[in-house]
């Protein structure tokens, strides 16, 4: 199998590789404790195997969830001596779900921090940058028999991706290039 283009084959990407999964769950569970000031066991993410045992009723706590994300439909390629990168930009979106008796308040607390400058500027440092939110909605979810408060609030947030293919310039040779027969 190929992974450069001196030779036929697929190509995967070198080097570093963007953040998904638990390594971006992680990322946004920061941010989201970050703003809230919620204990880390308090702030974890949704649809989990196994499924992470959800704070006793009277807890304010937050699940949340990365939607989608979707990327720009073209990306651009820009080749270096060294390869060729792959430029694309995505918007991850993500639904936080705030529960427990102060849970509006820091869903409030949350989207309020959203827009201060400095909380942006962390994000930034992580490869993210804010891009707009929803409404916090109040849909309260039957938990074990019991109602519980639960506040959401859909956040979206840009990124740009790069990766690097091991895609070889042509800068000169001394033999003639040929198209094949």
């Amino acid at each position: 199998m190929s992974n450069d283009s001196t030779t036929a084959g697929y190509l995967t990407p070198v080097g570093d590789v963007p953040a998904y999964d638990q390594e971006l769950e992680r990322e946004i569970s920061r941010w989201i404790r970050g703003l809230t000031g919620l204990d880390k066991n308090l702030v974890y993410p949704r649809w989990t195997d196994p499924q992470i045992q959800i704070p006793k009723n009277g807890t304010t706590w937050c699940a949340f969830g990365i939607t989608t994300v979707p990327d720009d439909d073209n990306p651009a390629y820009i080749q270096t001596d060294a390869g060729a990168e792959q430029w694309s930009h995505e918007t991850v979106e993500i639904l936080t779900c705030f529960y427990g008796p102060q849970g509006m308040a820091t869903a409030k607390q949350f989207r309020a921090g959203i827009f201060v400058s400095q909380n942006n500027d962390e994000l930034n440092r992580a490869g993210m940058s804010f891009m707009q939110c929803g409404r916090v909605l109040n849909l309260p979810e039957l938990i074990n028999n019991q109602w519980v408060r639960r506040y959401d609030l859909s956040v979206q947030l840009r990124r740009k991706v790069i990766r690097t293919y091991d895609i070889k310039a042509v800068i000169e040779t001394d033999n003639p290039i040929t198209t094949g027969d």
